[in-house]
């Protein structure tokens, strides 16, 4: 008698995009455990109540570091961070039409661009994406790579410009940015590696899944 194949590993990010992304899953099947919505819990792992499923909550970057390398074979994630590590490893198969926002330029307000510069200084944590939005205008862009506060770097003389997601703006306001230009718009997409796409049918059935419930959705 064969044993019974290994649990898929399901990877999501903590924060905005899960909260959205939940009542997807369930739908989808993929339903974790009571633990997973204990607050005080610090697992990172969790069972799902199918038991050929496992849930993993790590950063966002981490999502797709996870799948891309196999030791998750699906998970969900934002096109950012899709777009910003381009593993060819990683397969994006589905737009799930959630977690809208867009990854913008932000600048200080009033902040004189008359005499446009070939070199920049940029504070972001999307390195990849800054220096090809930059070169496409003919900049060079120095990134100074920053994990949060990214508003503060501006008036505290550390970088001239910032990119970082944008939802409202009202964060950009608060701290005197202004939106000067959008690199991409955002959505959550549903992430798998594609050497598991190739072999094993339930990576391809997820798949399917979500698939058919967004256009559910969107048939609505």
């Amino acid at each position: 008698m064969s044993a019974a194949p290994s649990p898929l590993t399901f990877a999501v990010p903590k924060g905005r995009i899960l909260e959205e992304a939940l009542p997807l899953m369930a739908r989808a099947g993929v339903v974790p455990d009571a633990e997973f919505h204990d607050k005080r819990s610090r697992a990172l792992s969790f069972a799902c109540t199918d038991p050929a499923l496992r849930l993993i909550r790590v950063r966002a970057f981490d999502v797709a570091t996870f799948v891309a390398h196999g030791a998750a074979q699906a998970g969900i994630v934002g096109s950012d961070v899709v777009e910003e590590f381009a593993y060819p490893d990683l397969y994006a198969p589905v737009d799930l039409d959630i977690g809208h926002c867009r990854l913008s330029v932000a600048e200080p307000a009033g902040q004189d661009n008359a005499g446009a510069a070939s070199h920049l200084r940029v504070a972001s944590k999307y390195p990849n994406l800054t220096r090809r939005h930059f070169e496409r205008l003919g900049v060079q862009a120095e990134v100074v790579k920053l994990n949060g506060a990214m508003e503060l770097a501006p008036g505290l003389g550390l970088a001239s410009r910032i990119v970082d997601l944008v939802s409202t703006g009202r964060t950009l306001k608060d701290n005197g940015l202004i939106e000067s230009s959008v690199i991409l718009p955002v959505s959550a997409r549903l992430i798998v590696n594609r050497a598991a796409l190739k072999t094993d049918p339930r990576v391809g059935a997820l798949v399917e899944q979500f698939r058919a419930l967004v256009a559910e959705r969107a048939a609505a």
